[in-house]
């Protein structure tokens, strides 16, 4: 692996400018144990992205944002070199401490079957994850913006990846 593709996360963790820059796209205002989505640019996979660090550092790099929140709440010590920071809740966009555990890719991979194919599961929403996390955001900042309420667009947004309106509850 060459230096430049490694990222410096406890200089990430450490450096204010870029924890407020993580934390002003993150839309916190819901119960302790809901997801916690990211109002930022979302990447394929639907996970959140940003711009980390500064150039005058030698620190600037494009993040995932998960993995930058799991290493502000919990230091660059707890994630071990070639582990992930693997979704509980299965909202790939979730930006909720309490929803994230560091593991192996094999692990994050296994979790994905097993869940994958429930009926009204994150995990199956018809738009892959990146339409679900985009719709997600964009019904949460369109509520701030005209006032409506915020929970009842994130539902809206989140019934709209599952047609059928299928659902079978969860196992765990």
């Amino acid at each position: 692996m060459s230096p430049e593709s490694v990222v410096p996360w406890a200089a990430l963790a450490a450096d204010p400018a870029t924890v407020e820059s993580y934390r002003a796209k993150v839309y916190t205002d819901r119960g302790p144990d809901l997801c916690h989505y990211f109002l930022g640019a979302i990447s394929s996979s639907g996970h959140g992205k940003l711009r980390a660090g500064s150039r005058k550092t030698g620190t600037s790099r494009v993040v995932t944002a998960h993995v930058l929140g799991y290493v502000i709440a919990n230091g660059a010590a707890a994630l071990p070199e070639g582990h992930v920071v693997r979704h509980t809740c299965d909202e790939s966009s979730c930006q909720l401490p309490a929803h994230w555990v560091a593991g192996e890719r094999l692990d994050n991979i296994r979790d994905y079957y097993a869940r994958s194919h429930r009926a009204g599961h994150a995990l199956g929403d018809v738009r892959g994850p990146d339409g679900r996390a985009t719709a997600i955001r964009d019904a949460i900042l369109g509520a701030l913006a005209t006032g409506a309420d915020v929970e009842v667009a994130i539902a809206a947004a989140i019934a709209a990846g599952n047609p059928s309106g299928a659902s079978q509850e969860t196992l765990f």
